[in-house]
């Protein structure tokens, strides 16, 4: 079979293909149009999210077998078109649930006892105790919005804690010793701290925006380490400056290019973030470790290895 490898990943992948005698071709440089010009001579393709795999790029794929992102998400695939295509779809979302649920907790742990904003204030020869009086997890009722892997791996470490973590999902029967599925409805009612792990979508694109916030009963704190466009981000700046969300720990933004590597925009509402000591921002860097490189490309090789080994 022969492989395209459209984005820089870990070399184990080239390596181990390699060895099983695949035939791969890497380019990281050639535009989308480019691209299109000469998909039709492969079987696969790696990607991350330098190229969108859509309607015109797919029908240009005419030998396509299967398509593997090393990664989670696949909004950049039009998945109705490869599925009617008969085009295999692969992802790698178990390699990277560790260190998105590490994230997660990090940012709530900076930003509940106020560690960055100290530790400047006392580098900078401020040394302020009563005001910098921290909030703690223990206790709190942690609302997640997605059950797969990274929402189970973020409440797997949340109940280590002490929190009654809470969970809602579309699937039904996923509650296990660390989270209780409930309806959105009783999340609304219950949640002090809210974390987003969901794909993005159609019904997910601005899940978050004024009417949700408003319906959450108790002033809380926010999490996004999913999509930058699950959120409304005026939305949600509104309700910091209203005091409705304490504080924001945000990974992605809305503004972002689609393929995560900067932003494509700056306007009001990110410069209030970008500035606020109530939000804590991190660039797509949630799934991001040494170690889950190693592991989403190891998984990537073993389900391409599982499906078309010889």
């Amino acid at each position: 079979m022969k492989i395209l490898l459209l984005d820089k990943n870990h070399p184990l992948i080239t390596e181990q293909l390699l060895e099983k005698n695949f035939i791969l071709e890497e380019d990281f440089m050639s535009s989308y149009d480019e691209v299109c010009q000469k998909i039709e001579n492969y079987d696969g393709v790696i990607i991350r999210s330098r190229i969108p795999l859509d309607q015109n790029f797919l029908e240009k794929a005419k030998n396509l077998k299967f398509i593997a992102r090393v990664g989670a998400g696949m909004e950049n695939i039009d998945i109705p078109i490869a599925e009617k295509l008969g085009i295999q779809l692969i992802n790698s979302p178990e390699g990277n649930r560790d260190s998105v649920a590490e994230h997660v907790v990090g940012m709530l742990l900076i930003l509940m006892n106020r560690l960055f904003i100290a530790s400047n204030e006392v580098k900078n020869g401020i040394w302020l105790r009563e005001e910098n009086r921290g909030d703690e997890l223990l206790g709190k009722t942690v609302g997640l919005i997605g059950y797969g892997n990274m929402g189970k791996a973020t409440a797997k470490r949340l109940s280590g804690f002490g929190c009654e973590v809470i969970f809602h999902d579309i699937l039904p029967n996923l509650s296990d010793k660390f989270a209780t599925q409930v309806s959105l409805e009783e999340l609304k009612e219950k949640a002090e701290v809210l974390s987003l792990h969901i794909p993005l979508t159609y019904s997910t694109n601005y899940l978050v925006d004024a009417e949700f916030i408003s319906e959450m009963k108790n002033d809380f704190y926010f999490v996004n380490t999913a999509r930058g466009k699950n959120v409304e981000t005026k939305s949600l700046v509104k309700a910091l400056k209203s005091g409705k969300v304490k504080g924001a720990c945000l990974d992605v933004l809305e503004y972002e290019k689609a393929s995560f590597e900067n932003l494509e925009t700056e306007n009001e509402d990110l410069q209030y973030l970008l500035n606020s000591e109530k939000a804590i921002v991190t660039p797509h860097i949630a799934g991001w470790t040494h170690q889950s490189k190693e592991k989403l490309a190891q998984i990537i090789v073993d389900k391409i290895l599982a499906s078309y080994s010889n």
